[in-house]
């Protein structure tokens, strides 16, 4: 080995021109805005990337985005810029509401079908599963999670995470609904596989058509829209919401807003919305 071997390569910074073209690209396969001030972002989530492919500038990496032969390397980097922080019992008010006005209503003639249509690594659409065990216990309902990224999607499937995720998950429901890990599991707990066998995950991209995922009775799109911008949230939320069925709810981030964006809806809670057509 020689002595410049151990030198560890220097990535240039972004330039200017190479944040307005990341920008571009993720918009036009995402749908994401990144605002200015997200050059740190950036750099922070591929730099590792870079040097991965013995690369020194931001240009030359991004010259691989898009090429055939690097399809893997496009996704690598898409999972790394869209994969936002989640975890258990997320804004709580919303897992409340489903147990106390939403799970009430169902009159049970239908399976009771729930979409995490961003679910990232599973976090969410494990909490809403617990939620509805409790209620429906194990049979008539079910849940499909959906993101961008299938390196998140990778770990919502195994449902393995570590300890400190339990932070705000009830001390009932976690004795109920998480197994602790032994040996080199021992600082990991598993979601029970009863819960996993009613969560179905996909990867989907939100501004592209959507598949045929048939009627549900809620939608969370929370964390989502702060990342589009206005007539791309205006097309994504009218094509979900003809995936809602009629009275179905739909729920998005406190710091989150759909007023505007389509008259089938109405407010009924601070970030939680009833179709009424």
């Amino acid at each position: 080995m020689t002595a410049n071997a151990l030198i560890p390569r220097v990535v240039a910074s972004l330039k200017k021109n190479e944040f307005e073209w990341i920008s571009r690209f993720l918009y036009e396969r995402t749908g994401i805005s990144l605002s200015d001030g997200k050059q740190a972002m950036v750099m922070g989530r591929l730099d590792k990337r870079l040097r991965k492919r013995g690369l020194n500038n931001y240009s030359d990496y991004f010259n691989l985005l898009g090429k055939p032969g690097y399809e893997d390397e496009t996704t690598v980097a898409i999972d790394l810029l869209t994969t936002n922080e989640t975890y258990f019992f997320r804004e709580p008010k919303h897992f409340e509401f489903l147990k106390t006005v939403v799970y009430p209503q169902h009159d049970k003639q239908h399976k009771f079908r729930i979409w995490s249509a961003a679910s990232s690594s599973g976090e969410e659409a494990y909490t809403i599963a617990m939620t509805l065990a409790e209620y429906f216990w194990e049979d008539g309902w079910e849940i499909l999670g959906t993101d961008i990224s299938t390196q998140v999607l990778e770990r919502a499937v195994r449902a393995l995470y570590p300890m400190a995720a339990a932070e705000k998950i009830p001390t009932s429901l976690l004795k109920k609904y998480c197994l602790k890990g032994r040996d080199e599991f021992e600082d990991f707990f598993l979601i029970d596989q009863v819960l996993r066998s009613k969560v179905r995950f996909q990867s989907l991209n939100l501004i592209e058509p959507l598949p045929e995922i048939g009627v549900l009775d809620v939608i969370f799109l929370r964390n989502v829209m702060i990342y589009f911008d206005l007539e791309t949230k205006r097309k994504l939320v009218q094509r979900m919401i003809e995936k809602l069925r009629p009275g179905g709810y739909f729920f998005i981030s406190h710091s989150e807003t759909l007023n505007g964006l389509n008259s089938s809806l109405k407010m009924v809670s601070p970030s939680i919305y009833q179709r009424v057509a």
